[in-house]
């Protein structure tokens, strides 16, 4: 109680009015025991209150371990909007991030909507969407509209929280306050613990879709004078794959998808672009000098993670570069960090310039015993 009482002096002489608070790992909701006491002015009023939370907390919950009280100054904002933003634990989907209305009241209101991380802007705005708080987030009569994007924000930076530190099992922010200038986090709470991952490979075990894989962005240059830029494949890249197609030939895309192609579809481009990092990866590469799109690389793994399927497209006008070499050491490289035992894949027996560069980068070449016009190369990566 005196610590309490010489930390909330030093927050008067500040101008700060102090709020008490239980402080207690078995306490999940303080209000519950009558363990928040606000507007507090003076260093008797906090020794007052300090003294009946303990007393209350030790006689209501007898069996909790109480640490103390946490001394805090006032955040006082008059037009906020009370939210909870959170994370929980779901055994079948893993991580989930949760939105509603908040406050003490978040029970009795429920008014919550769960979405799978990880979240961008977009994602994050339509969670919010779906609750009845979200149109208080709006201006009506003389109260003015939450920031723009700040509550959005919140939610993707708290799944980034999430993929970053996947031991979070449960985290409750209740309540962020939110009005026209900022959101404001007023209390919270977390529970962390051993996480079981959910899939084999790298990344956030705790997610059932596996987040963005930005660990993998390269910079490299080919024959040490033209600078690519490579990453990932995201889904808004589907313009820029229907734009990149067009710079390639009829006959290379032939031998690329083993028949004539005329015109790519929104939904075939979109299935291109739309992957589950889980079990595909497609990493796209850019002249740095142009910002254009030049060569695209992926590989799809078969249902029990051991052997990964590649393809790889550069544009016409480009090959003969280096390019696709380096693309296919890249691509090497992330089944080896996946832990997939083995690359294969199809190529037509006239396609000669792939079949000899797989034969340099150590791939076994077979004919298909069922198509005369493929041949079969693998790669072996583990024993």
């Amino acid at each position: 109680v005196d610590e309490a009482v010489a930390h909330a002096s030093k927050l008067f002489a500040q101008g700060a009015t102090v709020v008490l608070k239980i402080m207690s790992r078995d306490i999940v909701h303080k209000s519950d025991v009558g363990g928040v006491v606000l507007n507090l002015t003076t260093p008797e009023a906090v020794r007052a209150a300090a003294t009946e939370i303990l007393a209350r907390a030790t006689a209501l919950r007898p069996e909790a371990r109480i640490g103390g009280v946490i001394v805090q100054a006032m955040v006082v904002r008059a037009k906020a909007r009370e939210l909870i933003l959170g994370l929980a634990d779901d055994p079948t989907f893993g991580t989930v991030v949760v939105f509603g209305r908040g406050g003490t009241a978040v029970e009795i209101i429920n008014d919550k909507a769960l979405a799978l991380p990880p979240l961008d802007l977009q994602l994050a705005e339509s969670l919010i969407a779906r609750t009845r708080v979200s149109r208080l987030l709006s201006a009506y009569r003389d109260v003015p509209a939450v920031k723009a994007d700040a509550v959005p924000m919140a939610l993707v930076r708290l799944s980034q929280m999430a993929a970053d530190i996947p031991e979070i099992r449960e985290l409750d922010i209740n309540p962020l306050l939110a009005d026209e200038t900022s959101v404001t986090a007023v209390d919270a709470r977390v529970a962390v613990g051993h996480v079981e991952p959910r899939f084999k490979g790298s990344g956030p075990g705790n997610f059932a879709v596996r987040p963005y894989p930005s660990q993998w962005e390269r910079h490299f240059c080919v024959k040490d004078t033209w600078k690519i830029f490579a990453r990932p494949m995201r889904p808004e890249d589907e313009p820029l794959i229907h734009d990149f197609l067009r710079h390639v030939s009829r006959e290379d895309l032939r031998l690329r998808f083993f028949a004539p192609i005329k015109e790519f579809t929104h939904a075939f481009i979109a299935r291109l672009t739309q992957l589950d990092y889980a079990r595909a990866m497609a990493f796209v590469a850019f002249d740095e000098a142009t910002n254009e799109l030049v060569g695209v690389v992926r590989i799809h793994s078969d249902s029990i993670y051991d052997t990964g399927e590649y393809a790889i497209l550069l544009r016409s006008d480009l090959k003969g570069r280096g390019l696709g070499w380096e693309l296919m050491q890249l691509i090497i490289a992330y089944a080896k960090a996946e832990g997939l035992k083995q690359i294969s894949g199809d190529v037509l027996r006239e396609n000669t310039v792939m079949l000899e560069m797989c034969r340099s980068l150590g791939f076994s070449v077979k004919s298909d015993p069922a198509e005369r016009d493929l041949c079969n190369v693998t790669l072996r990566l583990q024993a």
